[in-house]
């Protein structure tokens, strides 16, 4: 039995004198007859807990910074009627700071035989799956002195997906495709780009397009047109080894990689390549492979949602291993990774050979804008120190980023906010110069 403060309110003003001798409210309660005769028969009025009968439906699936609703019905099967407090419990990621108590707890009145449904409205402030917890239930008589009190384990799983913030760079970079690919421009020709047409030859063509065979069957010089190559196959590669754990900014580099390999994802679709997923540590965390146009984006994001910086060395000779056997024809080849230096010099280098000797490599690397803010500063002896810091941090960067260009990789460096368009530059860079 849960007594509630309203009990403990009148069992102090009506067994004030003897509460000296009995301190506690079963003494006190104990010597005031009629008191405890309200209790128990307001206890014995309260609806049974255990009895209630509880169902879920709702979202299962919100992006980050977005809110869910998860609907609660509870149904009271007995006789009597249901005056409840209901705390709906979840994870503390599940909600803002401070909206849990507002967001969690509702108040229940239901009459015999009926049915009520309750939203708990989630605000979830990281990725991943989010499971209910427990529901507890205060049934209060209806005097309101004693209370019933029960848990019961409803289950439900939301699972909290990347925001994708960076699709608002998506229609410009899809107006730079369609020029690319001959919507709203002239086509040219372009060395290993697949064969679109003929035309007539017009002054300041190449000579080496010209189609001399259905010149011979025309009176006018015909020439070839070209557009970019479609269903290149491309394998986005997410290190989520240790130094993916790092905070740049307000998050971690991982999730700024996933938003960067989101948009290129989209992108390449739209341009008719196939993209393909491996989130890899010292063994395979997520892989998305052979799916559909229409499919993939969606895919890549279910598969990105749980994932989180594992603290160990990434392994990566198997990681190339696995990226080659994803990768059987010749593909570009993606890989989200940092720019340290000794985790590119003693894991990445030895490596190359075997992925650049088949494959276009481009590697892309989040940059902390902090060190560019510090590399600025000046006036003070500290701020001159920090800039000597951050100037050689920078240098060292540089060198790692031309060590890996000489072995034929491109390179994109660049902060959280601009990493997911400059990755989808480089994509473009590369369709235009006819290398994927």
């Amino acid at each position: 039995m849960a007594l509630t403060g309203r009990t403990a309110l009148l069992a102090a003003l009506g067994s004030l004198p003897v509460g000296i001798l009995a301190p506690s409210w079963t003494g006190m309660l104990a010597v005031n007859a009629p008191l405890s005769l309200a209790i128990l028969c307001d206890y014995a009025l309260a609806a049974p807990v255990r009895t209630l009968q509880f169902t879920r439906s709702g979202d299962t699936t919100v992006r980050l910074g977005d809110g869910a609703e998860v609907q609660l019905t509870v149904t009271n099967p007995s006789r009597r009627r249901l005056r409840a407090h209901l705390r709906d419990a979840w994870p503390p990621s599940s909600w803002l700071t401070g909206t849990e108590q507002a967001a969690s707890r509702h108040t229940l009145d239901i009459p015999a035989g009926e049915r009520r449904r309750v939203t708990t409205l989630l605000r979830p402030t990281r990725r991943g799956d989010r499971r209910a917890e427990q529901v507890t239930v205060r049934s209060y008589g209806p005097l309101g002195l004693a209370a019933r009190q029960g848990n019961h384990h409803v289950p439900w799983t939301a699972r909290v997906l990347p925001p994708f913030t960076s699709r608002k760079h998506l229609p410009s970079r899809l107006a730079r495709l369609r020029e690319l690919d001959g919507r709203t421009s002239v086509l040219t020709r372009g060395e290993g780009t697949e064969f679109d047409s003929l035309r007539a030859y017009v002054p300041g063509d190449d000579t080496r397009s010209i189609d001399w065979r259905a010149t011979a069957r025309q009176s006018a010089v015909a020439v070839r047109t070209w557009r970019p190559e479609r269903d290149r196959h491309i394998l986005i590669v997410l290190d989520t080894g240790r130094t993916s754990a790092g905070r740049v900014g307000d998050v971690p580099r991982l999730d700024a990689a996933m938003d960067a390999a989101l948009l290129l994802t989209a992108l390449a679709t739209r341009a008719g390549d196939r993209v393909d997923l491996l989130a890899h540590d010292r063994r395979t965390r997520a892989q998305v492979q052979g799916r559909a146009a229409g499919e993939v984006l969606s895919a890549m994001v279910t598969a990105m949602a749980p994932l989180e910086p594992e603290l160990v060395e990434t392994d990566v000779r198997g990681l190339s291993a696995t990226a080659l056997a994803s990768a059987p024809r010749r593909s570009l080849i993606v890989l989200l990774t940092s720019l340290d230096a000794a985790p590119v010099e003693e894991g990445l280098l030895p490596a190359l050979p075997r992925l650049t000797q088949r494959h276009t490599v481009l590697v892309a690397a989040v940059a902390d804008p902090h060190i560019e803010e510090m590399a600025g500063a000046r006036g003070t002896v500290d701020a001159v120190y920090e800039a000597a810091a951050a100037t050689q941090a920078q240098a060292q960067r540089r060198r790692t980023a031309e060590q890996l260009q000489r072995h034929g990789v491109v390179v994109v460096d660049a902060t959280p906010d601009n990493l997911a368009p400059a990755l989808a530059d480089a994509y473009l860079a590369l369709k235009a110069a006819g290398r994927l």
